[in-house]
């Protein structure tokens, strides 16, 4: 019983740790994390305000404290079920969201749950990845992701794998429960997007007119008024000069 109280701890303790204010502190500028862009201590606002090149890194740290623990806890006590796992994916994302070196506040979980339902249900988790990263991509918002996925994930697990659907019900409350700003935000119109979405086809008024093409020089360029219009004819000029 003491090893697996133990494990509880440390689970906590390590999912505490902030990683976005680590990785934005030794390897970004001096803007602090939580006076920045949402405030907000996850990769989502680590890309806002430092960009994906510091977001990538601290995306797979958070799903590290999930998933390192949920495996160890497999690995160690297979005879215990599935309720041991999962009782340690919520601490870690308990740990994340409530974290004691953040006066027990923290990020929204996602990728913490993510990382721990990845060695709980691998391929609901990953079909719920590739949602979030297609809804990301379309919409630019992250918490349109996360909620759609998160809801995504517990549908599939109702079918696929109901016996861990406590569990993923659970940790899916949670990313609703610490969304519930965004969500507002989103009914009011005023939800900032962390990327431009990816547009697949172009409206007929993103182009130029015909007007502005015939204004503009051999290489695209402004031409001003365009020469040939002013400029007589030729053939003209010769027969008045005759």
């Amino acid at each position: 019983m003491l090893p697996m109280l133990c494990l509880l701890g440390l689970t906590y303790i390590g999912a505490s740790v902030p990683f976005g204010l680590v990785v934005t502190t030794l390897y970004g500028d001096d803007t602090d994390l939580r006076s920045a862009g949402s405030g907000n201590i996850g990769a989502t606002n680590v890309a806002r305000v430092h960009g994906w090149g510091l977001a990538g890194p601290v995306v797979a740290l958070d799903m590290a404290k999930g998933l390192v623990p949920v495996l160890l806890a497999r690995t160690l006590w297979p005879e215990a079920g599935l309720w041991w796992p999962g009782l340690i994916a919520i601490t870690a994302w308990v740990g994340h969201c409530f974290s004691i070196f953040l006066e027990f506040r923290g990020g929204k979980g996602v990728a913490t749950g993510a990382g721990a339902l990845l060695a709980i249900v691998p391929l609901p988790t990953l079909g719920a990845a590739a949602l979030w990263t297609a809804l990301l991509a379309g919409t630019g918002r992250s918490s349109v992701a996360a909620l759609a996925s998160a809801t995504a994930l517990v549908l599939t697990c109702s079918w696929l794998a109901p016996e861990a659907l406590p569990v993923v019900a659970a940790l899916g409350l949670g990313v609703a429960a610490t969304h519930i700003p965004n969500m507002r935000r989103l009914i009011r119109g005023e939800e900032e997007q962390v990327l431009r979405p990816v547009r697949f086809s172009r409206g007929a008024t993103d182009g130029p007119s015909v007007e502005q093409l015939l204004e503009q020089g051999p290489g695209g360029t402004s031409a001003g008024t365009a020469q040939w219009r002013d400029e007589p004819d030729p053939l003209e000029a010769t027969d008045h000069e005759g």
